[in-house]
């Protein structure tokens, strides 16, 4: 009895030391698909497919029955393992309706609870590339069900913009109150551009028009005393509807002095994932932060952070002048790997505020396509874990998105609000130049914090009025007042441009009136009938290094309203390029304007001297040729 308990007890160990290796390859049918979860039923071991689609299980036990296979927009996969060590799989999509189209064809009017993808037969080049239009449902609780609308292009990579329902006209007696966040980013402009100057229209869920008005500078008069930036308006006709006004605001932030700066703790947190390896991703994004190093000064300081399957620390807290060093940990990166975005993300924050400079400017740049698919990769997540940082140690971000193909905007866009930042899109090196070398001091320095507007207009005068762009931007009305309201940031030298187009008061016009109310009547103020005034403009912002907001407010008149032929370049410049989104959006709002209107009213108004705005004409006559191709 005594040797065979022995035998038993010897035995055991030798059992349990009968492990093997799993290896295989996860395809769609056709493609293989990257980081796809691989787990061991009842085993601590798990695994992600690599970019081949390809996984290893190491130390597996002879005794494990099953294998799980696992990724969002997938069928999830329960798969026995019979023994095998080599296990391949195909992988469904998840309530896929598939649907025939030609190459030119546009998707319209989806279902906005249905995933479509588009079954392409080319004729074509293999470098003409369709774009087709797929909402979908973001699982993000936080945000409830927001839309996402995604493009595919050759039906592999995917591009991800966040569904924008186009504002409407307000009534002014039911809702005189508009409030809204500013908004400084212009990625959507450049984005715009990159699609233009590859012959293809942009997605209409591509084109945020505040995004595109603010990419370009005015001239608005410099800040008086302490102010950090001063606000003009001017009313005139809209060029597209010569029944309505057109209400233009102008927001100039103050200049600083580049002997003024306070020092800068800057985290580079660069994707370096298998995403990155195209020459306009991750050799144009190493080109553009040296553009940036090379504006820096010896009290800066830079740190460099990589995320792919996993994040670290490639160069520690370093003096800016010390370039040498600088340029050579950059020019190490290589790609590869699946994207540990949140992680990453995490692992910046962390490092900036180790080396955090009291006063000074400390900033994360994050520098991506923005496709997050391991670790803590939900826009939820990643959004609570910046703005945690951001309330505790005031800490900043910028974000610049790179590349084409699986470019996921609406994340990258959503962080950036979260964070106290900027975001912006670099296609080429001239926007690197313009984004760390022209405007450098606006994007790295800001000025005033939580900026917010409120407009309240005169019913006696606005019969209707609605905002043109911000969209993602709106804010309630009570929050104008909240200082725990998170808003928009102004940088130094940085001008927010916004506009309102208006239905004046005694229009016939039809709009989206509701009926008469049972309990209560509205009616008109002895101010609102006597003044004249138009509305009233109330703006917040903090200080810096503040938590108690500051207003002002401004009122304009009828007095205030000038002739078509005495507006300012300003004035019709930034309508101009509004008019412009609204074609490329086929606002309904645009009536019978055309791009030849566009391109009359911006060289009427352009600078000869600017080299963007110079470039906006090239753009409008490139998309006047491609609508038309569209619609042939």
């Amino acid at each position: 009895m005594k040797k065979l308990f022995l035998l038993f007890i010897l035995f055991v160990p030798f059992a349990l030391l009968a492990q093997k290796t799993i290896t295989g390859t996860v395809t769609d049918g056709v493609d293989p698909i990257k980081g796809v979860k691989v787990t061991v039923k009842g085993e601590n071991i798990s695994t992600l497919t690599d970019a081949n689609g390809k996984y290893t299980l190491k130390n597996v036990s002879e005794h494990a029955i099953l294998l799980v296979f696992e990724k969002e927009e997938f069928v999830t996969v329960n798969e026995r393992i019979n023994g095998r060590s080599v296990i391949n799989i195909e992988m469904d999509y998840a309530e896929i309706e598939l649907i025939e189209v030609d190459l030119i064809d546009i998707v319209e009017e989806v279902d906005a609870e249905e995933f479509i993808m588009a079954d392409i037969s080319y004729e074509e080049p293999a470098e003409e590339v369709a774009l087709f239009y797929m909402p979908t449902k973001s699982n993000d609780k936080r945000k409830g069900n927001k839309e996402t609308a995604i493009y595919f292009d050759n039906g592999n990579n995917t591009e991800e913009y966040s569904n924008i329902v186009e504002n409407e006209y307000k009534e002014v007696v039911r809702e005189p109150l508009s409030t809204f966040s500013i908004d400084v980013d212009n990625a959507s402009y450049s984005n715009v551009r990159r699609f233009l100057n590859s012959n293809q229209m942009p997605p209409n869920d591509a084109v945020r028009i505040e995004e595109m008005i603010n990419y370009f500078d005015y001239d608005y008069p410099s800040p008086k005393g302490d102010q950090p930036f001063s606000v003009i308006t001017e009313i005139s006709d809209a060029p597209w509807n010569k029944d309505h006004k057109l209400i233009h605001i102008g927001i100039q932030g103050k200049k600083i002095d580049y002997e003024d700066l306070k020092p800068s703790n800057l985290v580079f947190l660069i994707d370096v994932s298998g995403s990155m390896s195209d020459q306009n991703k991750l050799p144009l994004l190493k080109e553009s932060l040296k553009m940036l190093v090379n504006g820096l000064s010896s009290k800066d300081k830079v740190s460099i952070v990589v995320y792919a399957g996993a994040a670290g620390v490639v160069l520690e807290s370093t003096p800016a002048n010390e370039t040498d060093k600088i340029f050579k940990a950059l020019d190490a990166l290589q790609s590869g790997g699946s994207t540990a975005g949140g992680a990453g993300i995490e692992l910046a924050y962390k490092i900036c505020q180790k080396n955090l400079i009291q006063d000074g400017n400390n900033r994360v740049i994050l520098c991506t396509d923005g496709d997050f698919n391991v670790g803590t990769s939900s826009t939820g997540s990643l959004v609570d874990m910046i703005t945690e940082f951001r309330q505790k140690h005031d800490i900043y971000i910028t974000i610049c998105g790179f590349g084409m193909g699986n470019y996921k905007d609406d994340k990258m866009e959503e962080i950036s609000n979260a964070g106290n930042g900027n975001y912006f899109y670099i296609d080429n090196k001239s926007e690197a130049e313009k984004v760390f070398v022209k405007d450098l001091r606006a994007n790295m320095f800001t000025i005033a914090k939580d900026v917010k507007i409120q407009i309240e207009f005169n019913p006696a005068e606005v019969k209707a009025y609605r905002l043109i762009g911000y969209e993602n931007r709106l804010l309630n009305n009570e929050d104008f007042d909240d200082d725990k309201k998170d808003a928009g940031e102004i940088g130094a030298g940085h001008t927010v441009t916004a506009l309102y187009e208006i239905i004046p008061a005694g229009s016939d016009e039809k709009i989206n009136e509701t009926g008469d109310l049972k309990y209560q009547k509205t009616g008109l103020t002895n101010l609102a009938t006597s003044s004249n005034e138009i509305m009233t403009l109330k703006l917040r912002y903090k200080p810096i290094h503040s938590e108690k907001s500051i207003l002002i407010e401004q009122i304009i008149n009828k007095k205030d309203i000038v002739p078509s032929n005495k507006t300012s370049d300003n004035f019709r410049f930034s309508a101009s390029v509004a008019a412009f989104g609204m074609l490329l959006r086929d606002s309904k709002f645009i009536e019978n304007f055309s791009y030849d209107d566009v391109l009359e009213l911006a060289k009427n108004s352009y600078k000869k001297d600017d080299q963007y705005q110079k470039e906006f004409l090239t753009l409008v006559e490139k998309a006047k040729t491609l609508s038309g191709i569209k619609h042939e």
